[in-house]
C-alpha cells in the first residue's frame, strides 16, 4: 500500500504540473451531487438468495493477441448475479498497474442485479504475454467479444444488448478507446481517467519515473520501454479524436481531486461539441483511488446503471 501511495502522490505532482490543474482544485460542479445522492439498497443489503439461480463466480480465460501473432488467454473473473437472467453486464477495467481493482464496486453492482466481469491485461497480474499500453484496448475488445459469444452469454446469463464498459484511471482511457471502436455498447463509465495520450507528452524523465513506480506487477517492460511506448504512440493514444464517435453512447464521467480532472473534462467537452448530450458528470473531493468516497462511488454507478434504458 505504501508503494501505491507514493506512486500516486508523485503522479499527481507531475500531472498537475503538466495539465495546469492543481492537485487540490475542484472541477466544475457535475450533474450529480455525490454527497446528497440516494444510496441504493444494494450498497448495504444482500439480495434474497435464489436457490435455482444463485449468485456465483466464474474464472474466465479470454483469447486475445491473435492480431499481432501472439495469441494468449488472459485471466478474467465473472461475478454473476442471482436470478434467471439474462442480466445486463458491466466490464470493469483496472488502472496502472491495478493495485485498486474496485472489487467492492463489482460486488455492489452484482447485488444490484448486474453481472460484472473483470480482467487482467496481457502481462499484468499473472496474465500471459507482455504488457503494452497499446494492447489494453484490444484486450478489452476481446473480452466484449467473449461475452457476446452465444455459448458464453447463455452460460453466464448475459444480456448482450446491455453491455456497459467502465474503467478507472488508465482503465478509463482503455474504456474510451474500446467504446469508440465498438459503437454498440449500452454505456460507458469513466472513473478518474488518466488519459495516456496526455500523459505521453510529459518530459521523458518524468515518464520514466512514473513508470518505475507502477511496473512491479507488469511483465515484459522496463520504465524506459514504457516511457518510449507512450512517447512513440502519443497521437494514437489521444482520446480527443474519438469524441465524435462517442456522441451516441450514454456516459457517466466521474472525477476527483487528483490533478487529472481536466482529462475527463476535455473529453466531455469534445463529445458535447459534436452534439453528444447523453452525459452525466460528477465530482468528489477525494483522491485518485476514491479512498474515502467508496460508498459515493458505488451509489453513483448503480444509480446511473439503473436509469439506463428507462
Amino acid at each position: 500500500m505504501r508503494r501505491y501511495s507514493v506512486a500516486v502522490a508523485m503522479a499527481l505532482c507531475v500531472l498537475s504540473a503538466w495539465t495546469g490543474t492543481p492537485a487540490g482544485a475542484k472541477a466544475p460542479a457535475g450533474s450529480v451531487d455525490l454527497g446528497t445522492q440516494a444510496i441504493p439498497a444494494a450498497i448495504g443489503a444482500d439480495p434474497t438468495p435464489d436457490s435455482q439461480h444463485p449468485a456465483r463466480m466464474a474464472v474466465l480465460h479470454i483469447p486475445t493477441g491473435a492480431r499481432n501473432g501472439h495469441p494468449v488467454e488472459i485471466n478474467g473473473v465473472a461475478y454473476l448475479a442471482s436470478g434467471a437472467g439474462p442480466h445486463p453486464t458491466l466490464l470493469l477495467l483496472h488502472g496502472l498497474p491495478g493495485n485498486e481493482k474496485n472489487l467492492d464496486l463489482a460486488q455492489a453492482v452484482r447485488r444490484a442485479g448486474w453481472n460484472v466481469v473483470t480482467l487482467n491485461y496481457r502481462g499484468s497480474w499473472g496474465s500471459p504475454g507482455s504488457f503494452r499500453f497499446a494492447n489494453n484496448p484490444e484486450d478489452a475488445a476481446a473480452a466484449l467479444a467473449y461475452l457476446r459469444d452465444p455459448a458464453h452469454a447463455q452460460d453466464m446469463g448475459i444480456a448482450t444488448d446491455r453491455l456497459v464498459i467502465a474503467g478507472h484511471s488508465m482503465g478509463a482511457w482503455t474504456a474510451v478507446h474500446t467504446a469508440a471502436k465498438d459503437g454498440a455498447l449500452a454505456g460507458l463509465i469513466l472513473i478518474s481517467m488518466g488519459d495516456i495520450g496526455v500523459i505521453a507528452h510529459l518530459p521523458h524523465d518524468k515518464l520514466v519515473a512514473l513508470a518505475a513506480d507502477n511496473r512491479k506487477s507488469l511483465a515484459g517492460v522496463t520504465p524506459e520501454s514504457m516511457a518510449k511506448e507512450m512517447e512513440s504512440h502519443a497521437d494514437a493514444f489521444a482520446t480527443a479524436p474519438l469524441t465524435a464517435r462517442l456522441t451516441g453512447t450514454p456516459l457517466l464521467a466521474l472525477t476527483s481531486d487528483d490533478g487529472l480532472a481536466s482529462h475527463t473534462d476535455a473529453l466531455v467537452a469534445g463529445i458535447r461539441a459534436h452534439g453528444g448530450n447523453r452525459i452525466t458528470t460528477g465530482h468528489a473531493a477525494t483522491d485518485h483511488g476514491w479512498s474515502d468516497h467508496r460508498i459515493a462511488l458505488e451509489a453513483a454507478v448503480i444509480n446511473w446503471l439503473q436509469k439506463l434504458g428507462n
